[in-house]
């Protein structure tokens, strides 16, 4: 409005001044006060009604927009307010911040508070959200921030991070639910650059289970490093199909000189996985592909060893066939004294490569074992979102229970860093931090979206928006995982990768294991499988 004002103001200060000139070098007769009554006049007939019909729709539409407060006195959160001021959903009635010398200060009509101001400011604006607006400050701070703010009874979103904004993955005054890394509670781990680039610059790579959650981070984060070809490896055909095309929009953005190959198939067939490799010449291989869920591979015992196990042996076979250099299998911490299925394939698909790497020196075979990832297929932190937004209950299987959590570029990073560090038939260990308790992770999203939880009792008038609910462990689910089986820990040159000395078989012991397995498979004897996971050194306990 500010701008069109001027504009009006200048056309109609040159026109008076060319009809006064005008009037002296063509002697006509106007008097002097003409010029001055023309500019009066014009102003307030042109500027006039736009001021009121600016006034009139700012005070009886804009008005109908719900009130929101911004938190960050910034450059980014003046781009924010200018953006909502102009927009259709949001109307910024203040700002907050935490620095004194911005308290007072007046942004495009907004008043800017301390934050300590803000339960008479809600008392008397009434807004329905803060948006977050600051991404200038270091991970620990923001971290700081959002413990503060998760106990205002208010929702909570945030604008993109520098990050996206540089990318040019989001707008800066894009507007969108807080980063999983926020809930998280933990700071990133900077990357190793030469162990990132080691096992994939200039080199062909390849991926199973591309399309998968970790798979796919896997291939965004190879294809930064400038492999010579990247192999995509994948059973469902969607999911290739998802992954083929978001790195091919990449390629073509970064003008990246990369080959992107996408191939169908199963893990668990040999010559097809050999072949590919093969005839691509690949140097690297990342196995990702596996069935993970707990409670699915409990109800399909065969066919998540069919694809877990031998699935890891068939490629693991095919890679020392095709001459591959390096190939990093993706582990679980549930492989650590297993109580489910799913985590004691895990540990047999890693005493497989063992074995194979005390029978084979041309391929180096590591295994990387890890924790839950937030943001996967499955993650509690989608699930709970969906639960909340639909009004609850948020369901929670036991009290007690707590997961060490990892964001996934974070575990990708690592797992590709610690298959860079050459120690054959090693077990790698990635530092995931302190453990989150479930509990503690669903009442924080709870508070952060604006509601609170309600205490269920035998009266009909309990405060609280969101009930939490306990469902009771699921089979095979443990209240806590370990990441490791060893004692003798030791470090790395990475200061977040860690190994310990397992116990492991040789090929010939294994060999008979694979084939006792193997024929129960086929019979689909279920106790006699479970018999051999026992007896291998797994540390499988079953629940009687």
């Amino acid at each position: 409005m500010l701008p069109a004002l001027g504009y009006i103001f200048l056309a109609v200060i040159l026109s008076a001044v060319t009809l006064a000139v005008s009037e002296f070098f063509f002697q006509s007769f106007i008097p002097r006060s003409v010029p001055l009554i023309y500019t009066g006049i014009a102003i307030l007939t042109l500027g006039g009604p736009r001021i009121l019909i600016r006034t009139f729709y700012y005070h009886y539409y804009k008005r109908k927009k719900p009130n929101v407060f911004i938190y960050g006195a910034g450059s980014t959160g003046r781009e924010l307010a200018y953006a909502l001021i102009s927009g259709e959903e949001y109307h910024p009635v203040v700002i907050l911040d935490d620095d004194y010398s911005k308290v007072g200060q007046i942004i495009f009509g907004l008043r800017v508070h301390h934050s300590s101001e803000f339960e008479s400011l809600q008392s008397l604006y009434d807004p329905k959200k803060l948006l977050l607006a600051i991404n200038n400050i270091n991970k620990g701070a923001r971290l700081r921030l959002l413990d503060k703010i998760s106990q205002w009874p208010i929702a909570v979103q945030s604008v993109p991070s520098v990050e996206d904004i540089a990318a040019g993955k989001a707008q800066s005054t894009e507007i969108r639910d807080l980063e999983i890394s926020d809930l998280l509670g933990r700071e990133p781990v900077e990357p190793n650059q030469n162990l990132l680039e080691k096992n994939i610059k200039d080199k062909v790579v390849m991926v199973t289970g591309a399309g998968g959650s970790i798979g796919s981070e896997l291939c965004r984060q190879i294809l930064k490093q400038a492999p010579k070809r990247l192999v995509l490896f994948e059973l469902n055909e969607y999911n290739l199909y998802a992954i083929d095309r978001e790195l091919r929009k990449v390629i073509e953005k970064t003008k990246s000189q990369a080959e992107l190959i996408s191939a169908l198939g199963s893990v668990q067939r040999q010559n097809r996985v050999e072949k590919l490799m093969f005839n691509h010449q690949v140097e690297t291989v990342f196995h990702a592909a596996a069935y993970k869920h707990v409670p699915i591979v409990e109800d399909n015992i065969v066919e998540g060893i069919r694809n877990n196990v031998f699935g890891t042996l068939a490629a693991a076979e095919a890679a020392i066939n095709a001459n591959v250099k390096n190939f990093t299998l993706i582990s679980t911490d549930k492989a650590v004294r297993p109580t489910n299925i799913m985590g004691a394939s895990k540990r047999m698909a890693e005493l497989v490569l063992q074995a194979l790497a005390d029978r084979e020196s041309n391929t180096t075979f590591t295994m990387v074992r890890f924790g839950n990832v937030l943001g996967s297929s499955g993650s509690v932190v989608p699930l709970f979102k969906e639960q909340i937004r639909k009004g609850g209950p948020v369901t929670v299987t036991h009290p007690d229970i707590i997961r060490y959590f990892m964001l996934i570029p974070e575990a990708a990073q690592l797992v590709i860093q610690a298959g860079a560090m050459k120690h054959n038939g090693q077990v790698f260990v990635l530092d995931m931090g302190e453990p989150v308790k479930i509990l503690d992770l669903a009442k924080r999203m709870i508070q952060l979206m604006g509601m609170s939880e309600k205490i269920a009792d035998l009266s009909e008038e309990s405060e609280g928006d969101i009930e939490i609910q306990f469902t009771g462990l699921r089979p095979g689910e443990k209240l806590y995982e370990e990441l490791l089986i060893g004692n003798n820990v030791e470090g790395t040159r990475h200061p977040k990768i860690m190994t310990a000395s397992e116990e492991k078989l040789d090929w010939s012991e294994m060999s008979k294991l694979i084939e006792q397995l193997d024929k129960h498979c086929h019979d689909f004897d279920i106790e006699c499988i479970k018999q051999v996971l026992l007896n291998a050194p797994t540390g499988y306990l079953t629940k009687k």
